[in-house]
């Protein structure tokens, strides 16, 4: 595919230095704005126990918001502040994670929304208050350590009687709340989702699509090929600009628990997830996590809700073999054996699962391409310059679907 990305992707030592998070100078007066004091935040190491560790860490704007950094379990987890806790899920991208609704059931009691794999937050700011208080992550005892921090900012302290009343910092809840409003007003802001990438170029008639990419989007959004749109769609229409590639709902997709990872972190299973939520008691909700946006997906690996796949191809051939007869189609290849067991087997959305036709090479390889121009123009230069060679090789037959 043609790439525009200027290939100077923005590291997250540069973008501290870009935002000023640092500064406590008292003579720069408050922040004129909620979304400024939480860009602050957002790069502020000094809200974590060890001061080592922001929210940028594992939500770096350089990696499309997500952990780049490697681990003792590779990047299926991220490390905490402690430089040694490791956690047992693959942290999501903070990229246009403001168009999830606030976690709740619909009518037919279907669970939606949310922040988080499991909802367990229901917005943004909701999100923002865990880590600073997980014990594995940033690791602060309680608000009050959290408030202290902050309040050791003149800086912050000054916006904090501006934007939000004088009496707010002898508060440490107003304080921890103000903050945590603050970095949801940040993550609200277009820096998280510029809706610029090769296919919203495309929408407006700015790029064109491959014949490879062409095919893969027909594929995508089609009725009758692929299963993708069912919970990838969240619009009606199939060329609506503001689409997010989520409907939000929760699904148990059969994704097998990572042992790899587990081996390091110690972490029993199953996970859960939705049943993990505290607001959550149907056994039914076992094993399903929130669909993910599919907006910079070909850079955001490892995949799933715990990393337990490294290539975005991987991914798609997991989905595939619920609907291909192959024996070749049942070994994972990153492995080289059979897909392992689904980590939690009772609830899988099997109606989902097994909708469409099994796959060939040919198709799987163009959903990949189009999957790949959902990346946002600053991240282009992060896309695998080899990926169109990787898979020339790839067999394109009928007994291979």
């Amino acid at each position: 595919m043609t790439r525009t990305g200027t290939g100077t992707g923005l590291t997250l030592a540069a973008a501290l230095l870009a935002c000023g998070a640092a500064s406590a100078d008292p003579e720069e007066g408050a922040y004129g704005s909620a979304e400024a004091f939480g860009e602050a935040l957002f790069f502020d190491v000094n809200l974590s126990k060890t001061r080592t560790q922001a929210c940028a860490t594992c939500h770096d704007p350089g990696h499309a918001f997500t952990d780049p950094r490697p681990t003792r379990a590779g990047r299926a987890v991220s490390l905490g502040a402690d430089g040694q806790s490791l956690g047992d899920r693959n942290a999501p991208t903070a990229a246009y994670a403001r168009f999830s609704p606030p976690f709740g059931q619909r009518a037919d009691g279907t669970y939606v929304g949310g922040q988080f794999h499991d909802g367990r937050a229901a917005g943004l700011a909701e999100q923002a208050a865990g880590p600073p208080l997980n014990p594995i992550e940033m690791g602060l005892a309680d608000v009050e350590e959290a408030a202290a921090r902050i309040l050791e900012n003149p800086r912050y302290d000054a916006t904090l009687s501006a934007l939000y009343g004088a009496a707010t910092p002898g508060d440490p809840e107003a304080v921890f709340r103000a903050a945590t409003s603050a970095i949801a007003a940040f993550e609200g802001t277009d820096s998280f989702a510029p809706f610029d990438s090769k296919y919203d170029r495309y929408l407006r008639g700015e790029a064109q699509l491959t014949d490879e990419e062409e095919l893969g989007r027909i594929l995508f959004f089609s009725q009758q090929f692929t299963n993708c749109n069912l919970c990838h769609q969240l619009r009606k229409s199939a060329i609506a600009a503001d689409e997010t590639f989520t409907d939000y709902i929760y699904h148990n997709i059969g994704v097998p628990a990572n042992t790899a990872a587990r081996a390091v972190n110690g972490a029993a299973g199953p996970d859960l997830g939705l049943l993990a939520n505290p607001a959550v008691e149907d056994p039914a909700a076992a094993g399903k996590f929130k669909v993910p946006t599919l907006r910079n997906v070909a850079v955001t690996g490892p995949y799933m809700h715990n990393g337990v796949f490294e290539d975005l191809r991987t991914v798609i051939l997991f989905y595939n073999k619920y609907n291909s007869k192959a024996a070749a189609r049942q070994i994972d290849p990153e492995t080289g054996e059979a897909w392992a067991a689904p980590e939690v087997p009772g609830t899988l959305s099997m109606d989902k699962l097994t909708t469409g036709p099994a796959l060939d090479d040919e198709r799987i390889d163009a959903l990949v391409a189009f999957l790949e121009t959902l990346t946002d123009s600053r991240y282009e230069y992060l896309l695998d310059r080899d990926t169109a060679s990787a898979r020339a090789g790839g067999t394109d037959t009928d007994t291979d679907r």
